[in-house]
């Protein structure tokens, strides 16, 4: 039988079979994918073939092989630093949720996101949420944001999950289409799926006002069937997010506004650190590269940790 997995608790796996039929599966015995050495070996969204296994009453599904991914979004995993986590698989998009506090979802953090998605071919829009909670100069910080990155190439949408604000420019971006929403706890990713599918009634939680920071409310990645004709993949909140199997001197490739310049750098290969008639740094100087999205790239090939953060301004704090 070929179904879609759309939802793993680790070990257990909800599998949409072709004729609609949902089964509880297990995996076959070690599972590997192509060398790549995760913590889930099966993700959401992943097209899988099983056999039922009929026990009693129950059938049980068994997971016996995987087709080839389209594309991932993977990172390292919480737990065990070298190794990795996929998210989720076979994505036509991904909605990373941003909001300026309550939490802050700092440049660093939007920066690395980008280059996994850029890197493993997810086309990717930024959702500014919580719009209707901010002064007139958090308001500039957002348009500040959202201009950078919209004139790097990336869809970026100002939005209200709670009061619907632009709302409906997510549903119709959505149709036809499998889409992740990803971001930090707290974003609000629960609060915007009962949004564009009221019925749904995913768990919300409120902010924690002791440390600013949003609470779980989604444990494992799942899959979702929306009534305008998409489908949704919510993930549990993410506090960092660390790239996985790149070389330092590929990071540059993976953020649109370098890879353009590249070309005119005296050096091919050029990492647009010290190396004279560098064309990234004289943009950078002129102003046509943002502080903020260079300092995110040299964090990235220095391999310094995500700890510290990058202001919009590009400014450590």
């Amino acid at each position: 039988m070929e179904g879609t997995v759309y939802k793993s608790t680790g070990s257990w796996y909800t599998v949409k079979a072709t004729d609609g039929s949902f089964y509880e599966c297990r995996i076959k015995g070690k599972f590997r994918i192509k060398g790549i050495k995760s913590t889930n070996p099966i993700a959401v969204g992943d097209n899988v073939h099983f056999e039922l296994d009929e026990k009693g009453e129950e059938k049980v599904g068994v997971i016996n092989s995987i087709e080839d991914r389209k594309n991932y979004i993977i990172r390292k995993s919480v737990n065990l630093s070298k190794q990795t986590h996929i998210i989720a698989a076979n994505l036509d998009q991904v909605f990373l949720l941003i909001t300026l506090n309550n939490p802050t979802t700092y440049t660093i953090f939007i920066d690395r996101f980008l280059v996994t998605a850029e890197a493993y071919q997810v086309p990717t829009v930024l959702v500014f949420n919580k719009i209707d909670t901010y002064s007139d100069a958090e308001k500039n910080e957002i348009k500040f944001l959202m201009s950078l990155y919209r004139e790097i190439g990336y869809t970026c949408i100002g939005i209200s999950a709670k009061t619907g604000k632009n709302v409906d420019m997510i549903k119709e971006i959505m149709i036809g289409k499998t889409s992740m929403f990803s971001g930090h706890s707290g974003v609000g990713k629960s609060t915007l799926i009962n949004a564009v599918e009221p019925g749904l009634g995913i768990k919300t939680a409120k902010i924690s006002q002791q440390h600013l920071q949003g609470q779980h409310t989604t444990t494992f990645a799942e899959m979702f069937d929306l009534s305008f004709g998409a489908q949704i993949i919510d993930t549990p909140g993410i506090k960092g997010f660390g790239i996985v199997d790149m070389e330092k001197e590929e990071i540059g490739d993976y953020f649109p506004e370098l890879f353009q310049l590249k070309q005119d750098c005296k050096f091919n290969n050029c990492i647009h650190m010290d190396e004279p008639q560098c064309a990234v740094k004289a943009a950078l100087e002129d102003g046509k590269v943002s502080w903020s999205r260079y300092k995110s790239y040299v964090q990235m090939i220095t391999g310094e940790d995500e700890n510290y953060r990058i202001d919009i301004h590009g400014e450590r704090k």
